[in-house]
């Protein structure tokens, strides 16, 4: 379960990370009693990434603007999510931005730290500069300090930003959760450090012993549902962003859902025949580490973000589609590596994108392979569904990544 913006910064407060002066807004008339001085940033509420590309982020200098922009961000849907909350935040001057994260690693089921000195929107353009340090036994200050050095951090800067990794672990800790981001930090020109962004995930099966995380879940999947059905456009209706990403000949933009067009994923291009498509950044870097490992050579690869952002039919299904398209446009490819981790139901929306695309790729005489790593299913049953498409099944990463390696050969 993914947190908003201003939720997630509820918990970074509890914990003295350093955050903005900022007021939550429920409708734009809420702006004429706005306790925080201009110029101010306006940012949509939505579980959805690139908020900023698709309009959902806007600054504003007075409040006749700040009405005029958060109308306007109120009913601009990102990803088919309407939000039913703004932030209107402080405006901040960053000198340098960094991005930190701690998350559970899906195969060694430990805490990995992340950073990187290039953060924001274009994070995952530079994936290749990105600091882990798993902690492999109780965690120390010395596991913070040791992933600021590897990101090249000097001076007071590699206190102050330990400090912040400490007090992130210590939320990841506390509230059982899957990842706690900050995208970007902050540095202003005297060196202080400020959470501009954040994203927490919480574990779904932890729930019961967090009421105040669960009380979380259900207001936003209600007042999520509420807005959808206050949408003045039917669903077929709604105006959309055209996607930014270059798309195969052989796909079809109409024949899916409007989720596929409205916001682009973004492909990151290597030099290898092994392509892949994952959810999520650290799951994408265990992966890319997981296949060098094996010696094979990573090619393109797609993050498709987080899994609980796609609620509509066929959502998942038709992003999943898009970027198998995506990465296998380089005819070097030789292998699709899939390794997207969910809840059953979605695995089985995975699943059928997969025999629909390979089968697509078929009648279009082109034959790809692909590994599809599955966890916790009945291999027998899927084996069945997917027939003779060429498709291998693995259970681990490690599995996956050797499978992969094997076919590229």
């Amino acid at each position: 379960m993914d947190l908003l913006e201003y939720q997630a910064k509820s918990l970074f407060r509890q914990m003295a990370i350093p955050i903005l002066p900022s007021q939550r807004i429920d409708n734009p008339a809420d702006l004429k009693g706005l306790k925080i001085p201009y110029p101010v940033v306006l940012k949509s509420q939505v579980r959805a990434g690139g908020r900023g590309r698709a309009g959902g982020i806007k600054f504003v200098e007075n409040t006749i603007d700040a009405v005029a922009a958060a109308q306007t961000i109120f009913n601009l849907p990102i990803e088919e999510e309407y939000p039913q909350v703004l932030l209107a935040e402080a405006k901040y001057n960053a000198d340098q931005e960094l991005y930190l994260a701690v998350l559970l690693d899906p195969v060694a089921r430990r805490p990995v730290l992340l950073g990187s000195r290039q953060g924001g929107m274009d994070v995952e353009g530079s994936i290749e500069q990105m600091q882990q340090v798993a902690v492999d036994q109780e965690f120390s200050p010395f596991y913070a300090r040791r992933l600021t050095l590897k990101m090249g951090l000097q001076g007071d800067l590699i206190q102050s930003v330990s400090t912040i990794v400490e007090k992130m672990y210590r939320l990841f800790v506390e509230k059982d959760l899957d990842l706690v981001e900050i995208n970007p930090l902050g540095i202003s020109p005297t060196g202080e450090v400020m959470a501009l962004d954040g994203k927490v995930t919480a574990n779904d099966d932890a729930l019961g012993r967090h009421p105040d995380l669960a009380a979380l879940s259900g207001k936003r999947q209600s007042s999520g549902l509420a807005r959808e059905r206050r949408s003045p456009y039917a669903s077929g209706d709604r105006p959309h962003s055209q996607s930014k990403v270059q798309q195969s000949p052989e796909f079809d933009p109409k024949s899916k859902s409007p989720i596929s067009n409205s916001e682009s994923l973004q492909l990151i291009e290597l030099d290898g025949t092994i392509a892949i498509l994952c959810n999520g950044v650290g799951l994408t870097m265990a992966t890319l580490d997981a296949v060098t490992h094996q010696g094979g050579k990573p090619a393109n690869f797609v993050n498709i973000g987080s899994l609980d952002r796609y609620y509509a039919a066929n959502a998942l299904r038709d992003r999943v589609d898009l970027g198998l398209e995506l990465v296998a446009q380089d005819k070097s490819v030789k292998v699709i590596l899939v390794n997207i981790l969910g809840s059953a139901s979605k695995t089985e929306e995975i699943i059928a994108a997969v025999a629909g695309y390979l089968e697509r790729k078929a009648r279009a005489n082109r034959h790809i392979q692909v590994v599809l790593r599955l966890v916790e299913l009945d291999a027998d049953a899927v084996k069945k569904r997917l027939g003779q498409l060429p498709v291998q099944l693995a259970s681990t990463l490690d599995e996956a990544a050797a499978a992969s390696v094997s076919s590229a050969k």
